[in-house]
């Protein structure tokens, strides 16, 4: 059963189309890593699923209702896409109690939740009185992310969650992740530059290039391999067809 489909999508800026699927479906409690170069559309996509932005043409529809016509979807979607979804005015414990809120959560479980994550804080993010905009990039990625775990959403949107953070962090991020894949039925979309980490816990991968879904791979054992290769050969057909520029001017 699909919970998000995309139909004939297109998103045009200055007369350019950045992204044009005819249709693209995730199923419910699967989840997929969404891998490409800077500007190949992964983030338009994931604004245009979220309604951040309008799209061109066609539609995202979210449990069989359109994202641009019902906000229903945002009651089981958890998302970051950048710190413009944080409040930076407040300390990350205000923000998780305002988050918590818009849920109707209670003390006790938001407290749970968070006690969860001790680890990937690192001393670093709770009982600091510390704003957020004060927060290094990293523990800001760290508060949008747990922010939005918050209401245990069907459906968890992030893109590059794993950008600007140390190691360890990186690690104990991946291993949250594989947890929620293995113990509960939530729908994971990660966008990710770092294709170790998205192929050991996603179970498909979709590679976009120039806006276009050029790849739709179910993961194996060979499937890092196989997203390398693609790459290196993508870098030799540019390099290729730079040469005779580059001759040119030489």
């Amino acid at each position: 059963m699909s919970i998000i489909e995309v139909k004939e999508l297109k998103k045009v800026y200055n007369g350019v189309c950045v992204l044009n699927i005819p249709n693209l479906e995730f199923k419910a409690g699967q989840s997929l890593g969404l891998v490409g170069n800077n500007g190949a559309g992964k983030t338009t996509l994931f604004r245009l699923i979220l309604d951040l932005i309008k799209a061109s043409e066609g539609q995202v529809r979210s449990k069989g209702e359109d994202v641009s016509k019902n906000e229903d979807w945002k009651n089981f979607t958890g998302s970051f896409v950048d710190e413009g979804f944080l409040i930076d005015y407040l300390t990350p414990d205000e923000y998780f109690q305002f988050i918590a809120k818009l849920h109707n959560m209670s003390h006790g479980d938001l407290e749970a939740h968070l006690n969860r994550y001790e680890d990937f804080f690192a001393g670093e993010i709770r009982g600091k009185k510390k704003y957020i905009r004060d927060l290094s990039k990293g523990n800001q990625k760290k508060v949008g992310v747990v922010g939005a775990l918050l209401g245990n959403p069907d459906i968890l949107i992030l893109d590059e969650p794993f950008a600007n953070l140390d190691p360890s962090t990186q690690f104990r991020l991946r291993d949250e992740l594989k947890r929620l894949d293995r113990e509960t039925d939530i729908t994971m979309l990660i966008s990710s530059h770092d294709l170790a980490h998205v192929t050991e816990f996603c179970e498909r991968i979709v590679i976009l290039d120039k806006g276009e879904v050029v790849k739709d791979i179910h993961t194996n054992a060979q499937t890092l391999k196989e997203l390398e290769d693609f790459f290196i050969q993508k870098i030799k057909k540019e390099d290729l067809a730079s040469g005779p520029e580059i001759m040119e001017e030489s």
